[in-house]
């Protein structure tokens, strides 16, 4: 009776093993299926934290966010700027050199005073940490709820409206102003940013962008396309002729600047895009040259270049893009 049971009890033990295998490889393909989800896909919900909506009914504020080296050495255009506006209609937010501090030694404007972010990091340019920057100043302006519009700026950036035309012609638009646009000659889309971000979705514009606050909110609370931003969209480093050959293996390295696409990619992914107007609201001049060290760099206006004449030419601009798409491609077309 003992040798007839042995059999028996070897394909118990065998079916229950085979049991085992199949329910752990289930469990398995759940878990991968579930962390898939949570990884890959972007939308709007997917992106953004649970954040805490409060409605508000007072008046609108427009968030002016400086992005600072340091100082800001046009501080007096806009004192005057501010001077003749409501202060329950704006807020300033400056992100400078670490420990710098915006009081009467340091700034000519009595509206910059202490107005610097506490938590400011040391930017690069061409770095994430330049999108990084740019994400602590919304957080620290999506604090007030009264801040309805979101306007980024760099400590070279003058007004050349009042601040009443600004206030309403931004409060008239219920969307973002962002540049953004996919272009077919674009080479710094990294492929291993692929699945999370698809090539299809890679956006470009420029870095001045004004936001609603739905907007600036999705940017805040992004945990997914910021971390594939640092991983994956470095800039290439420069020549150094003191690294000899080492120049030609740099020279290979993928080549990507984090603040011409951050922005526009993840409102793509978001599938936001039907809220913009893709146009930024800051007039650049570039230089076009193709020789020297400032290829492809926005001219610095001087007093010589910047009177009223100039002044006046820049705001009959009208500059005007529209988008088709084309081959499956998203193309930009533009009248200047």
């Amino acid at each position: 009776m003992t040798k007839k049971a042995a059999p028996k009890v070897g394909r118990h033990v065998l079916w229950f093993s085979w049991k085992l295998v199949t329910f752990f490889c289930i469990a398995f393909s759940l878990v991968a299926l579930f962390r898939l989800h949570l990884r890959y896909d972007i939308s709007s919900s997917a992106v953004s934290r649970t954040r805490s909506r409060i409605h508000y009914d007072g008046p609108a504020k427009i968030a002016f966010l400086f992005l600072a080296r340091r100082e800001l050495p046009l501080d007096f255009l806009w004192g005057s700027f501010f001077e003749i506006a409501d202060v329950e209609n704006f807020s300033i937010f400056i992100h400078s050199a670490p420990g710098f501090v915006f009081d009467e030694l340091t700034t000519r404007s009595k509206f910059f005073y202490g107005r610097q972010l506490s938590n400011s990091i040391q930017v690069a340019w061409g770095e994430s940490s330049m999108i990084a920057a740019e994400r602590l100043l919304l957080e620290a302006a999506l604090e007030d709820p009264a801040n309805q519009r979101f306007v980024l700026l760099s400590d070279s950036c003058v007004p050349i409206y009042n601040f009443s035309y600004v206030y309403k012609y931004l409060m008239a638009s219920p969307r973002s102003f962002v540049d953004s646009f996919l272009d077919r000659k674009e080479s710094r889309y990294n492929p291993k940013m692929s699945p999370t971000i698809p090539k299809g979705k890679w956006r470009k514009g420029s870095q001045w962008i004004t936001l609603i606050r739905r907007h600036a909110e999705v940017i805040v609370d992004d945990e997914i396309i910021f971390p594939v931003f640092k991983k994956c969209c470095k800039r290439r480093p420069p020549l150094d002729a003191r690294k000899g050959k080492m120049n030609m293996k740099l020279q290979k390295q993928h080549n990507c600047i984090p603040d011409e696409h951050y922005v526009q990619t993840l409102l793509a992914m978001s599938e936001l895009e039907g809220e913009l107007e893709r146009r930024t609201l800051t007039y650049t001049l570039w230089n076009l040259s193709t020789t020297g060290n400032q290829n492809w760099h926005p001219l610095t206006f001087s007093y010589a270049n910047a009177g009223p004449q100039q002044i006046k030419e820049i705001k009959v601009v009208d500059f005007s893009c529209f988008y088709i798409v084309k081959d499956g491609y998203l193309d930009e077309y533009c009248d200047l």
